[in-house]
């Protein structure tokens, strides 16, 4: 795939700058597996699944990452805490039970290694490792916890196309977010509400929850000519083994999974490569469960060409040019059917990026309203 698949024109104006009053109100395009495009609401989701079906979240939550502290002379730095270093959750314990982070930290070149910054409160990290490109280790002392930190001072990262600091922080939260560590929400699921999902419930349509932490790198642009030759960044994920579970008998009693979202889509087409998304179940316990929860790190790269294992429906919100989740989105409906629904898009006048509109995309050959 060349990069210029990957581009295109469009109004500056059509990038939502604020979420919808009502989350569910957002318009929603579906584009069915024959390649037909219809202008929806989002509310109208249960109208378009049936029941058997599975939607998988991510139910990742935003860190309020981004913290202003100052060096012992009174200079400011600004940093952003990128994601817990080792394995484990809120934040890995190094030497004396001290809690360390990758973060990044502007401007950082009079910044050393050894150097102490401070938070508005007076708390202190110490900068511990210079990993290149304004990025550091941080070591807390053993009484702190980062994660409270950023509670305390801390403002979420928002995109750079996002020119205003939302009035109320919780619409870049998704409804159902649970477990604190990504750098930007994933956006597919701004668009639920309580409602919304109960109204699911009530249509027969099951729900599982999966976790990927979205790294910063989700805004880097693809550079390289070639698509396939772009370095995805890895990011962390975990699934439990209700989930697993949920996956399994979906799948078995010939339901479709419905990814909420190209994080969600990551997780389930990397638990596939793995052998741990079919119907691979424990003799322990008589094959009617997987045999526990999983966790890693993914970096797999979906570009045009990719047979997706798992997942038969994406929804997904419309994407910045240049971007790996755009090639996963064409590589799931295909190139010309997804650069199409982005002409009609911008003709109609949709929103665009984190905070706009959505897409229900089925997956060629797979219309789950044949059989309704």
């Amino acid at each position: 795939m060349l990069l210029g698949d990957l581009d295109f024109d469009f109004p500056e104006e059509l990038i939502a700058q604020r979420p919808v009053v009502q989350r569910d109100s957002c318009r929603l395009m579906y584009l069915s597996a024959d390649q037909r495009l219809e202008h929806r609401h989002f509310r109208e989701l249960p109208d378009l699944l049936l029941p058997g079906d599975l939607l998988v979240f991510n139910d990742s939550r935003v860190l309020p990452a981004r913290v202003k502290a100052r060096k012992i002379t009174g200079g400011e730095v600004e940093l952003l805490f990128v994601r817990p270093v080792g394995i484990g959750g809120a934040g890995s314990r190094g030497e004396a039970g001290s809690e360390t982070w990758e973060a990044l930290a502007r401007p950082s070149h009079r910044l050393r290694p050894g150097m102490a910054v401070f938070f508005p409160g007076g708390e202190e990290v110490v900068l511990r490792e210079l990993l290149g490109e304004g990025r550091w280790l941080l070591d807390a002392t053993a009484e702190l916890s980062m994660l409270d930190l950023m509670d305390k001072y801390g403002r979420l990262p928002l995109p750079p196309y996002i020119k205003e600091y939302p009035a109320d922080p919780t619409s870049y939260q998704t409804v159902y977010a649970a477990r604190p560590g990504s750098a930007a929400a994933p956006t597919a699921g701004l668009h639920f509400t309580p409602a919304l999902l109960e109204a699911l419930a009530g249509r027969g349509v099951a729900s599982a929850f999966v976790t990927l932490h979205v790294g910063l790198d989700t805004f880097q642009p693809i550079r390289e000519r070639v698509v396939e030759d772009h370095r995805i960044h890895t990011e962390a994920y975990s699934v439990t083994a209700q989930a697993l579970a949920a996956i399994s008998e979906a799948r078995t009693a010939g339901g479709r999974v419905v990814a909420v979202g190209t994080t969600a889509t990551r997780v389930l087409e990397t638990l596939a490569a793995e052998g741990l998304a079919g119907t691979e179940l424990s003799a322990e316990n008589g094959g009617c469960e997987p045999q526990g929860s999983v966790s890693g790190s993914t970096n797999i790269f979906i570009t045009p060409g990719y047979s997706f294992k798992v997942v038969d429906s994406l929804l997904t919100n419309f994407h910045l040019p240049r971007s790996s989740v755009l090639a996963l989105t064409m590589a799931f409906a295909g190139v010309d059917a997804i650069r199409r629904a982005y002409a009609e898009a911008i003709a109609q006048s949709y929103r665009f990026f984190s905070f706009g509109d959505a897409m229900l995309v089925e997956r060629l050959g797979v219309d789950r309203r044949a059989c309704s």
